[in-house]
């Protein structure tokens, strides 16, 4: 017996092991394709809504609901036309103001979407049966707070994807990194218990998790800062139908010399050292996904606890579900998107250029009187430039 149950953990091991090597194989192709990945985040997105509901539909015994299946495909649908219609509106305005559909579907987005929305909400309400309006009420806050969960932070993905394919790769990565360091750090050095909600987890796997996932992260983003193709923002070419990741790098990519304080000089024997800006931010991206991160899936070990089951499905086997591989990632975008905003980003001039392309031509005079008024007075405007004006 005791024979059996080894090669059975073998076994679970080498199983887990032969997919791990997959999804990374799969993961450096989704790289190779570039910001084709959406619709790898779409597919991902469905999949994790559907393990989600599906939970529910088992938990609260509900598959003889009328219409209820139907209608938490249908909020799905409307909450990704809302969100994915306004990811159009702002990276493809060129696409939209070329195409007359696209320009009315665009001016009414929000209104369309709304409309969308009410008509599944009257449904909802129309479908309501007596002696289940509890559970009916159960499944609609059910299906809500998945779409919340799912839906919102894998826009989150999509919009840090656009950013440069680096705020994609990165907070990705070092998610993957801090779970496997942190399991073999807990599996060769483990003693002390980190959480009850789950009891594999220790200190030891926590700390060396930390420190072995920032130092891959600021390494990685020294090999990705190299490149415009990672660290250029995703654009659209009108004329060619295709995305285009070309740029001139922003300062966060570009190398600086930085001044060590007088504790690692004497340390170090260095006065200076020479890095990309985007290195001294991957610690903090590092830093959250390794102390803030893990609680995403601690929040994942406590749903399944409540609803007693081991795994959100057996999409993979060895694994669990799609949504037990992403119960962190989806964390981590939402920061990672909350730092692009907070630290990164400044004023965008492609967005501000296609917000004025989609203006009327003497709304657009006006402007161009306005901001050349502005630089003449500011003298950045040559005495040449202010004469033809």
């Amino acid at each position: 017996e005791v024979v059996s149950v080894r090669e059975s953990g073998w076994k679970n091991y080498w199983i887990r092991g032969v997919l791990s090597i997959a999804m990374i194989s799969g993961f450096f192709l989704i790289i190779y394709m570039g910001p084709v990945t959406l619709i790898l985040v779409m597919s991902v997105q469905i999949k994790c809504f559907q393990e989600i509901i599906t939970i529910g539909y088992r938990v609260y015994h509900s598959y003889d609901l009328p219409w209820f299946r139907t209608l938490s495909w249908y909020f799905l649908i409307c909450v990704n036309y809302f969100f994915y219609g306004e990811t159009v509106a702002d990276y493809f305005g060129a696409l939209v103001q070329r195409e007359e559909p696209l320009q009315f579907l665009a001016r009414y987005h929000r209104f369309i979407s709304f409309a969308l929305y009410l008509a599944g909400f009257c449904m909802f309400v129309l479908s309501l049966v007596k002696k289940h309006y509890r559970l009916q009420f159960y499944m609609f806050a059910w299906t809500h707070v998945t779409l919340l969960i799912v839906v919102t932070q894998s826009h989150l993905v999509i919009q840090n994807l656009f950013e440069g394919m680096i705020w994609f790769i990165v907070p990705i990565s070092i998610v993957i990194c801090n779970d496997i360091m942190a399991y073999l750090f807990g599996f060769f050095f483990g003693r002390t218990p980190l959480i009850k909600l789950s009891p594999k987890k220790t200190w030891e796997g926590f700390i060396g998790g930390f420190f072995s996932t920032v130092v891959f992260g600021f390494i990685l983003a020294y090999l990705l800062s190299q490149f415009q193709y990672f660290v250029c923002p995703v654009g659209f070419n009108s004329e060619t139908n295709r995305f285009i990741v070309e740029c001139e790098p922003s300062d966060i990519f570009v190398m600086q010399e930085y001044t060590l304080p007088t504790v690692l000089q004497n340390a170090l024997r260095w006065k200076t050292v020479n890095l990309y800006p985007f290195q001294i931010h991957s610690i903090s991206l590092s830093s959250f996904a390794s102390l803030i991160g893990p609680f995403g899936g601690f929040f994942a070990s406590g749903f399944k606890r409540a609803f007693k089951i081991k795994d959100f499905a057996s999409t993979i086997p060895g694994h669990g579900g799609i949504m037990d591989r992403f119960d962190c990632q989806y964390l981590m975008a939402t920061f990672t998107h909350v730092y692009i905003a907070s630290f990164i980003r400044g004023p965008n001039p492609s967005k501000v250029l296609q917000q004025l392309m989609m203006l009327q031509p003497e709304q657009q005079l006006g402007i161009f009187h306005t901001l050349h008024s502005h630089l003449r007075q500011r003298g950045m405007l040559p005495p040449a430039a202010a004469a033809q004006a």
